[in-house]
This record gives C-alpha cells, structure tokens and sequence, in this order.
C-alpha cells in the first residue's frame, strides 16, 4: 500500500511543480510584454473582414465548403495512412478496397472542380 502511495505522490508532485511553473511563465509574460497597439492587429484578416465588426453579419457559405472539403481530404488521409502501414499484411481484397475508395474520392474532387466549387 505504501508503495502506490509513493507513485502517486510523484505524479502529485509533478502535477502541482507543473502548474506553477506555468502560472508562472504566463505571469511573466504578461508583465514583460508591451501593450501598445499594432496596425496589424487592427487590420482586416486573411479572410476579408474586419477585426471589430458587428458579430451577426452575413458569413458566405464558401467558407463553409472549403471546410467540408478540408475535412473531407483530411479524413481521406486518416484512411490512407493505417492502410499504407498494413499494406504488406493485406490481402487483394484490401488493395482493391482503398483503389476503390481513391477512386471515389477522385471522381468526387472532380465533380466539385467542374461544379466551381473550388473557384474563389
């Protein structure tokens, strides 16, 4: 019993050190960094609109497809990479099925490209 107490008391220990020295460091930079005003910080974004603008204006919805298709590449990815780690241990049936899942894909990106989805 002793012995898991001793264990825990590091973990404890190291939870608390770790808290402090980031309370710490955060203090610090507060109080070391200056606080005057950049024209960068003013400016409007990448996206085109203004920093301090009124918060329930219109959003265009291209936004919001170039996140769909952002995710929709991504999760594409998080397929392919576990695939390409067993490559050597599956059979034909697991080729043929990630050929076919890039193949729809491919058809779907093209789509997308021939609709101007992709054009700004």
């Amino acid at each position: 019993m002793k012995f898991y107490f001793v264990e825990y008391f590091i973990l404890f220990t190291y939870i608390i050190i770790s808290f402090i020295l980031a309370c710490i460091i955060s203090l610090l930079s507060y109080l070391l960094t200056t606080k005057k005003e950049d024209p960068e910080k003013t400016s409007a974004y990448e996206c085109g609109f203004n920093p301090f603008d009124d918060t329930r204006t219109t959003f265009d919805v291209k936004f919001y497809l170039v996140a769909i298709l952002f995710f929709n590449f991504c999760l594409e990815i998080s397929f392919l990479f576990p695939w390409s780690i067993v490559l050597g241990n599956i059979s034909y049936f697991g080729f043929v099925a990630i050929i076919l899942f890039l193949f729809i894909l491919t058809i779907g990106f093209i789509y997308e490209w021939k609709k101007g989805a992709l054009n700004w």
